[in-house]
């Protein structure tokens, strides 16, 4: 993610957690709302572990498909802590919120008469028996209705492979307030990766003149490959020494500290000693003095 992004959504999140003031003065509840879409693999389930780090509040992950119906949904909500993030991942998989509006008005076109359907709905109805009840109704409630109102300091993240399989309604603002796109790696983020994961120095320096030395062909029947491999093993180089002036940076910081701390202890050493010779000189004026 690019760095932009990364401390748009960090001043969002700090934002909120000191904003009770401001829900409380508007008169709603203080929650807050994440959608995170994109591709699998695009660091959904990453972003939320770092949100729980950044602003330590704890998590509740929420499977809906065992969730048995509105009731039970409303029940987990009030049992859920005040600074907690609330997590329903792959919201599109969870539940058919989406044709549930859908499916009730085919059932009200269908012919009650026909024998074959109303067995075809009886087979239906046995089967739903088994699955969750919890409806697209239940579950906005569960997001902004009256349920949402008990406690407060919340945050509820829906993260989704699909957002356009998802009802409008579901993922509005005010519901949904913040909606952040997980795309495919970039460049900005491969360094962040390679340096978090290999410990590679972030950047090298080489000016565009030494850059075009390395692809400048030494000979007429050179190929561009030998010349990128040239370049490859320049950066190589420059990478080595750029490490290498990382290292001896971080040495001399470390003998100055170390000379400061030594300073600092012979200090307090030298005061403590001149305190007690100080203490030994009165004890010793106050002996001549009684004699």
């Amino acid at each position: 993610m690019e760095e932009k992004k990364k401390e748009e959504i960090k001043s969002d999140l700090v934002k909120f957690s000191k904003s009770k003031d401001y829900y409380k003065k508007i008169g709603t509840a203080w929650k807050r709302g994440y959608l995170l879409f994109g591709p699998p693999g695009t660091g959904k389930s990453t972003m939320i572990a770092a949100m729980e780090n950044f602003l330590e509040y704890d998590v509740y992950d929420l499977e809906l498909t065992t969730v048995m119906d509105n009731t039970q949904l409303r029940r987990l909500l009030i049992e859920t802590s005040t600074k907690s993030i609330i997590v329903i991942e792959d919201i599109d998989c969870s539940l058919n919120l989406t044709g549930q509006r859908k499916n009730k008005k085919e059932e009200e076109d269908e012919d009650g008469d026909d024998k074959e359907a109303i067995e075809k709905k009886m087979m239906k109805n046995e089967g739903d028996k088994k699955e969750s009840k919890v409806t697209l109704s239940g579950l906005l409630n569960f997001i902004d209705g009256l349920w949402s109102a008990c406690g407060g300091e919340r945050i509820i993240v829906f993260t989704t492979n699909f957002v356009d399989k998802l009802d409008p309604a579901l993922i509005r603002k005010g519901r949904m307030d913040k909606h952040i796109e997980m795309s495919y790696c970039g460049f900005e983020a491969f360094k962040v990766l390679a340096k978090n994961y290999l410990d590679v120095v972030e950047e090298i320096k080489m000016t565009p003149a030494d850059v075009g030395e390395n692809l400048l062909p030494k000979s007429e029947g050179e190929e561009g490959e030998t010349c990128l491999r040239r370049l490859i093993e320049a950066l190589k180089e420059e990478k080595e020494e750029a490490k290498r002036r990382v290292e001896e940076e971080a040495k001399q910081k470390k003998d100055k500290e170390e000379e400061k701390k030594r300073r600092k202890e012979k200090k307090a050493e030298k005061e403590a000693k001149e305190e007690e010779e100080e203490k030994k000189k009165k004890i010793e004026e106050n002996g001549d003095a009684e004699h």
